[in-house]
């Protein structure tokens, strides 16, 4: 029942179609609240969302939905995704909603849920949502008329979250003399997160901070980093930061205009955590999809890399079950445990920055330490997700391919949590032969899927 609503973050689809309409938010507001409220004491949720101009139609109806079943609701109106679970924990409220679908363009939405501490939910409480959110008739326990929920906006959100962050970064560093390039991709950090670095002493150049409703990731931000690196080039800047609509993750460019991804920002934090004895046990989180290189680059160093399936919220409950303070997605999810219980792109990027000041270098010459392994990826758009041990000569193909690879590669198959297709990761040291393989298993895996 799960699959036919939560994916791997959420709700997440085309605004208006099934899952994401309006009807699904007015239920799933009912039926989350009441999970969560208990006792006879008034509770509370927090309700963010980005700058989709979809925003308005879900945060009315969840706010409908919360009310009814008696949750007072505070909306915050645009903000970043690890701001809601920040300021979840921070008001002491009973749940925090975030509204967003992310990376994605304008036209999807979706609804993530966090709990008071401000973790997200693990799937058997999404399973009793759904449960009740699909139920044709839900026993839905309201309140007395008097005990309904109130709605209120909070108007010093910002300033919060904005404080939180600059504790994050040593008192002793400033950022004076270095210039930014930010790209807030037009979405939820575009109001705040300028003002982080600038308080701390940056001088930044701004880019993707003028949202209409539409244009959130329209070529702009973590999953369109060019821009960013021209522009680092054109204004002589020290770094460029690129963060998705929610602000959840980040990408980096350096003062050369290269581009690194979440594995390379990995390294370089996990290396300055094992000098300084914080990485605990040695240990970094990933998931599935981080590169073999990043795997070697720990166990050269005496540390380890544990794998979890893809989404930041398994890299967290991987990392509160082994006591690992940092762990991350080579999309750019970063979670550093020890300030987060989410993955944070501005916090990220003030982490990268203090190893910065601290090593006195410029970044070209601090990420060098991890050369990734090519990677391509193949989709293959699937009508039904047949489990990859059904398909005996699929598998076959790929022991073929590692075998060939001599432990210098790996080839990863997987079906995406939100989307009907079936992903095939290969990667390996040769690009060329890296290509050829993804793409003949790709086209193996379309013909048995399709017979």
């Amino acid at each position: 029942m799960r699959e036919k609503l939560f994916g791997t973050d959420g709700l997440r689809g085309r605004v208006n179609q099934y899952p994401m309409t309006p009807e699904i938010a007015l239920r799933l507001g009912l039926a989350a609240g009441q999970k969560f409220r208990n006792g006879k004491r008034r509770h509370k949720v927090i309700i963010g969302k980005d700058t989709r101009l979809s925003g308005y139609v879900f945060e009315t109806a969840l706010t409908s939905g919360f009310c009814a079943v008696g949750m007072d609701v505070f909306l915050v109106g645009p903000m970043p995704t690890p701001a809601i679970s920040f300021l979840t924990r921070n008001l002491r409220a009973d749940l925090g909603v975030v509204i967003s679908a992310s990376h994605n363009p304008f036209h999807d939405n979706g609804i993530k849920f966090f709990d008071h501490e401000g973790f997200k939910l693990p799937d058997e409480v999404e399973s009793e949502i759904a449960a009740l959110v699909l139920a044709e008739d839900p026993a839905w326990d309201f309140p007395a008329p008097e005990r309904v929920g109130r709605a209120k906006r909070i108007v010093d959100s910002w300033g919060r979250y904005i404080v939180y962050l600059q504790h994050t970064f040593p008192r002793e560093m400033t950022l004076s003399g270095m210039k930014i390039v930010l790209d807030c991709a037009h979405g939820a950090a575009y109001g705040g997160a300028p003002q982080v670095f600038e308080e701390l002493g940056a001088e930044v150049v701004t880019m993707g901070v003028s949202p209409n409703g539409v244009n959130i990731n329209d070529g702009c931000g973590s999953l369109y980093p060019d821009q960013l690196a021209a522009k680092v080039r054109e204004v002589g800047a020290d770094i460029g930061l690129a963060l998705d609509g929610d602000a959840d993750r980040l990408i980096v460019v350096d003062e050369q205009g290269r581009v690194l991804d979440g594995d390379q920002i990995m390294a370089l934090c996990a290396q300055d955590m094992l000098e300084q004895g914080t990485l605990a046990g040695g240990t970094l989180v990933a998931t599935v999809m981080s590169n073999m290189a990043l795997e070697m680059f720990m166990r050269e160093r005496g540390g380890r890399l544990l794998r979890t399936p893809v989404g930041d919220r398994y890299v967290v409950e991987a990392m509160r079950r082994e006591g690992a303070t940092l762990g991350g997605e080579q999309s750019g999810h970063l979670i550093f445990m020890e300030y987060s219980t989410t993955g944070d792109g501005t916090l990220a990027a003030l982490q990268l920055l203090r190893i910065m000041c601290k090593k006195n270098l410029p970044l070209s010459l601090l990420a060098h330490l991890l050369e990734p392994f090519p990677q391509v990826m193949v989709n293959v758009r699937v009508q039904k997700k047949v489990p990859f041990a059904d398909l005996p000569e699929v598998g076959r193909a790929i022991a073929c391919v590692e075998a060939d690879l001599c432990g210098r590669g790996r080839v990863l198959l997987r079906y995406s949590g939100t989307e009907p297709k079936a992903r095939v990761m290969v990667e390996g040291e040769d690009k060329t032969r890296v290509e050829t393989y993804a793409n003949d298993i790709a086209m193996l895996l379309e013909r048995c899927l399709r017979s």
